[in-house]
């Protein structure tokens, strides 16, 4: 006999600041440490939830390994003070790797296995580079030529996007200074307070005139990779993937450092503490596409998550769309007719940054505090992944 699902709902959603890759103001800091700041953010949202109900932290993670190695999930729950009672996983879903978990959180509250869950992502790709200290593919996908894509560069897979979908290297660069402008536009008023939690950074240095070290305590409250920045200074950029392409380091994603963390609650949590929702977590998709053009995912996957959710793309008031690259965000805008205002309203990855598998979990409290703030309905969090997927997730403001 089948039981009726219920409702996920959102209680707490916090970030710490996105630092750049790899000379940032995080360059020095463990993501573990970051990781541990979001999760404390996230409980001290809700002052009146008792910790001790929390069942267990599912956490994204890129390349969980080093210093976000094992389990960061459970390491950081830990440290963060949350009883031993909490458990911990991490999961690996590349790009989505957030999402991800935030969806896997709300699954478990919805079909009753759970009733208060952590979800969340950190990424340090200043500590860890991009695919991991001992890289290693399966010679295996050099067998068929079908396969051959799963060893692409993401850079390259945007290269065959810009080509096959005809974007100009003149639109990527016009859409890269949007971003920047529309998150320069969100820092000066202030969007993100909502949803990130400072991180005080302490500098150590030596003094030789003492023999002592020094602390020199600065607070980190922005995200460090919005510039002012112009058509004509991104013109003077060379392509990095391709000998004559289009796609430069200008018009791609920032990589980055940092973390995010949310609370997911059934009603039963919500009555028995008192608490007031953020949002309803509402459906979640992931689809399949060929590894040599993964930035088209998110346009297999929005569909499927409205299909789920029961609505149309219209319904849909803000939507979080990745920007691996200004070339494959632009082919899924214009294949799917998104709406360009609703799309990343505060700007994106190539301006705010793209810390792997914290991304679904920062994007996720952007929206969950953004719908908020003005007064809208439903967002959606969705990005391409590697090796050839899409994600997309769709939250609903109560």
């Amino acid at each position: 006999m089948s039981k009726q699902l219920q409702d996920a709902y959102i209680v707490a959603a916090s970030r710490t600041p996105i630092g750049k890759a790899p000379r940032g103001v995080f360059r020095n800091t463990r993501p573990d440490e970051l990781l541990v700041h979001a999760i404390r953010s996230a409980v001290a949202q809700v002052p009146g939830l008792d910790t001790s109900v929390i069942e267990d932290a599912i956490v994204g993670c890129a390349i969980p390994e080093a210093e976000q190695g094992l389990n960061v999930a459970r390491m950081g729950a830990l440290l963060a003070g949350l009883p031993n009672t909490v458990g911990g996983v991490t999961v690996n879903r590349f790009c989505a790797s957030g999402l991800t978990a935030l969806a896997m959180a709300a699954d478990r509250i919805r079909v009753g296995e759970a009733d208060a869950m952590i979800a969340g992502g950190c990424e340090s790709m200043s500590m860890v580079p991009m695919m991991g200290n001992k890289p290693s593919l399966s010679p295996h996908i050099f067998d068929r030529n079908e396969d051959v894509g799963i060893a692409y560069g993401m850079g390259l897979t945007a290269e065959r996007v810009a080509e096959r979908w005809k974007v100009s290297r003149e639109a990527q660069d016009a859409f890269a200074v949007e971003s920047h402008r529309r998150a320069l536009a969100a820092q000066q008023a202030g969007e993100f307070a909502d949803e990130i939690a400072a991180y005080t950074l302490n500098e150590r240095f030596p003094d030789l005139a003492s023999g002592e070290v020094r602390v020199n305590a600065r607070e980190i409250a922005l995200d460090e990779g919005p510039r002012d920045t112009t058509l004509e200074g991104l013109a003077k950029l060379r392509p990095v993937f391709a000998n004559k392409g289009s796609v430069t380091a200008g018009n791609s994603s920032q990589t980055s450092d940092g973390a995010g963390a949310l609370i997911v609650v059934s009603e039963k949590v919500l009555k028995q503490f008192n608490l007031t929702p953020l949002a309803r977590f509402v459906s979640f998709a992931v689809r399949g596409v060929p590894p040599e053009i993964m930035g088209i995912g998110p346009k297999e996957a929005i569909p499927a998550a409205l299909k789920a959710a029961g609505l149309k793309q219209d319904d849909i008031d803000w939507i979080e769309l990745n920007e691996a690259f200004a070339a494959q965000a632009l082919a899924v805008l214009g294949d799917l007719g998104l709406d360009p205002a609703k799309v990343n309203p505060l700007g994106g990855a190539i301006a705010l940054g793209h810390p792997l598998g914290a991304t679904g979990a920062i994007r996720a409290s952007t929206v969950v505090h953004g719908l908020r703030r003005r007064n809208l309905k439903y967002g959606m969090v969705t990005m391409c992944v590697g090796t050839g997927m899409g994600a997309a997730g769709i939250i609903e403001r109560l």
